[in-house]
């Protein structure tokens, strides 16, 4: 098989990259390197086998097109794009062309030369907005919602908050009609919290990472100190690499079966935590209490979001198999790796 990737240096990108190249499918990996840890992870791809690469950015139409003609795929992963509602709030322009432009070229792209090929797009949960509209009741550690116990489905409202949720639901919604209008074989995975090894995290993006990384620095050094943004109740499903691979090359292989649709991707109900829960769980392993600093809530962010996955389960049968406190722990040991 012949699969490109775009952002295929990124987290999730350089994680399926990986497989591949081991499987010995042809890749090509399309990425301007601009993220930060991309260039890190290119070098690491190099070491694991061959690929073609191409660095360039998705905002330019002749340059996926030459990519795509060129490389003629059997299978797009895209997952280029602007990741941090922080940045999209500070340069809304980039954030438009990179998720909306750079997707609407893509799938032009695809139509005009390569109409066969399968594109599945990494969205995310954010188009759902900040589901203020939904009862929520709040314990001692985490927020919880009766109403969707099983998790958010995919016939919830959508309502697009932020540059960063427009611009990804607009790209998303293009995906969905290309298959429409056009009959592209196109699907998209809307994505609770991903993590895992490869993923250099920031405070914009990446959490799961970037307050193992946090904790792990204040072990270390008791005056480190960080902050959390509101009441630290806000819950997430965590969804551990390994897993996002075997869904992707999963979906590739059973497109047939869900060519036009989206779904609902994370860890669900089990896999669920509060950020308080994470960082007592983390302080737990690293034998400490974790001391930090609260601010205020992030604009637009959601108190709970968990995936009801039954959809893709009922599909391709795919699940999540790496439970939280595992994937935490890889977690802390790919970091602990990393400031060896």
């Amino acid at each position: 098989m012949r699969y490109l990737i775009t952002g295929g240096c990124g987290f999730l990108g350089s994680n399926i990259s990986e497989r591949l190249i081991k499987e010995g499918h042809d890749v090509f990996i399309y990425d301007n390197l601009s993220r930060s840890g991309s260039e890190i992870n290119f070098e690491w791809l190099k070491t694991i086998g061959q690929f073609e690469f191409v660095n360039s950015d998705i905002k330019s139409f002749d340059s996926i097109s030459l990519a795509i003609k060129q490389f003629m795929p059997d299978v797009i992963f895209h997952l280029a794009g602007q990741v941090a509602m922080t940045t999209s709030i500070q340069n809304p322009r980039l954030d438009f062309e990179t998720n909306v432009l750079g997707t609407f070229n893509l799938l032009e792209a695809v139509r005009l030369y390569c109409p066969s090929c399968t594109i599945i797009y990494s969205s995310t949960n954010k188009v759902y907005g900040d589901l203020a509209y939904v009862e929520f009741e709040e314990n001692e550690s985490r927020y919880i919602c009766n109403e969707f116990k099983n998790g958010f489905p995919e016939n919830i409202q959508l309502e697009f908050h932020s540059p960063y949720g427009v611009s990804k639901g607009s790209a998303d919604q293009y995906i969905l009609d290309y298959a429409r209008i056009f009959g592209l074989k196109t699907a998209v995975f809307r994505h609770s919290s991903m993590y895992g090894g490869r993923q250099f995290s920031t405070s914009d993006q990446g959490w799961i990472g970037w307050f193992c990384e946090q904790v792990f620095i204040q072990k270390h050094n008791s005056d480190h100190t960080f902050t959390i943004s509101g009441n630290g109740k806000q819950v997430r499903d965590l969804l551990y690499s390994d897993d996002m691979v075997n869904l992707y090359i999963s979906a590739s292989r059973n497109i047939g079966k869900i060519t036009g649709q989206a779904f609902n991707i994370g860890g669900g109900v089990q896999n669920s935590y509060s950020l308080i829960e994470l960082l007592n769980f983390i302080g737990s392993e690293l034998n400490m209490i974790p001391k930090y600093i609260k601010i205020d809530n992030r604009e637009s962010d959601q108190k709970i979001f968990i995936a009801d996955y039954s959809k893709i389960n009922a599909l391709i049968g795919w699940k999540p198999l790496i439970n939280k406190e595992d994937g935490v722990r890889k977690m802390l040991n790919w970091i602990k790796e990393l400031n060896k």
